[in-house]
């Protein structure tokens, strides 16, 4: 059996997933081998207070999201604190429902609508929603951007006047990196990411190197990462290590050999010694 990016466990708009009866041989990722997930109360608790503090100084929040899943769960979610929250004020000048949220990804309003299109697939809370007539992946304050044009203006509106607003922007056709050109030398913006960043990508780069006053170079040009760089856990689309060995110890005949692949070398190692402590046999696969 072939895991696959396994999935977190209490993703808000599909069912866990579950572990079969039984495998002789089981290949499974590692990207999150070595560390654990915020529960999901901890993780909406801090993207709620990321947002309190972020919306202070009237900038641009950005979210850099996958299109599939990540960008939904995000949304699901969003929709859930300005709905709870609706009465009082961000600030003495911005109420909740005034906040302008924006997916600037032709690929992941495409697949939003997939996901609505499917809804009676979705987990038992979501539905609930739908029953209280909420639609947590289509609300007034939501909006899409699909044309480039319409992306770059959008851009140069937000580095101009930073008015207040929650963008959750596309890693593909340069359009995160647009955004990132032009707001990450302004202390008034945040970049949160969601996601896991690979090694010797810009994103880990900011990562690193912001919380620091660094730089990273775009596209040939240096920018000072002024902006406040934020990391979320939780909201990846790979189990963390409890979700992974739950997946296998939870097989009524256990498999003979676990393969670990997909992750850092320390990640690797990580999952592999966890293995070996309930008695499982696991090798890294090179």
């Amino acid at each position: 059996m072939f895991s696959g990016d396994l999935g977190a466990p209490y993703a808000p708009l599909l069912p866990a997933p579950k572990a079969p009866y039984a495998a002789d041989e089981v290949v499974i990722e590692s990207t999150y081998g070595d560390r654990l997930h915020d529960s999901r109360r901890q993780r909406i608790k801090r993207l709620e207070q990321v947002l309190l503090h972020s919306l202070q100084d009237n900038g641009t929040v950005l979210f850099p999201a996958f299109s599939i899943g990540r960008t939904q769960e995000l949304l699901y979610e969003l929709e859930a604190i300005i709905h709870r929250l609706r009465g009082p004020r961000i600030h003495q000048n911005l109420h909740w429902h005034e906040l302008q949220i924006i997916v600037d990804s032709p690929l992941a309003a495409k697949f939003t609508q997939a996901y609505s299109e499917l809804k009676g697939s979705w987990d038992n809370e979501a539905k609930q929603r739908l029953r209280q007539g909420r639609h947590p992946l289509s609300f007034s304050q939501l909006h899409t951007v699909d044309r480039h044009n319409q992306h770059l203006d959008l851009v140069l509106f937000l580095a101009r006047t930073k008015q207040p607003a929650i963008v959750i922007a596309a890693s593909g056709m340069c359009r995160i990196v647009n955004y990132l050109t032009a707001l990450l030398a302004d202390k008034a913006h945040q970049v949160v990411f969601v996601g896991y960043q690979a090694r010797g990508t810009l994103g880990a780069a900011i990562q690193r190197f912001g919380p620091q006053g660094g730089y990273v170079d775009i596209d040939g040009q240096r920018i000072t990462i002024s902006a406040e760089i934020i990391t979320l856990s939780g909201y990846s689309a790979h189990a963390d290590q409890a979700g992974l060995l739950n997946f296998v110890n939870r097989m009524v005949r256990k498999p003979q050999q676990v393969r670990i692949v997909h992750g850092d070398n320390e990640a690797k190692q990580t999952l592999q010694k966890a293995f070996l402590q309930y008695g499982i046999n696991a090798i890294i696969a090179s």
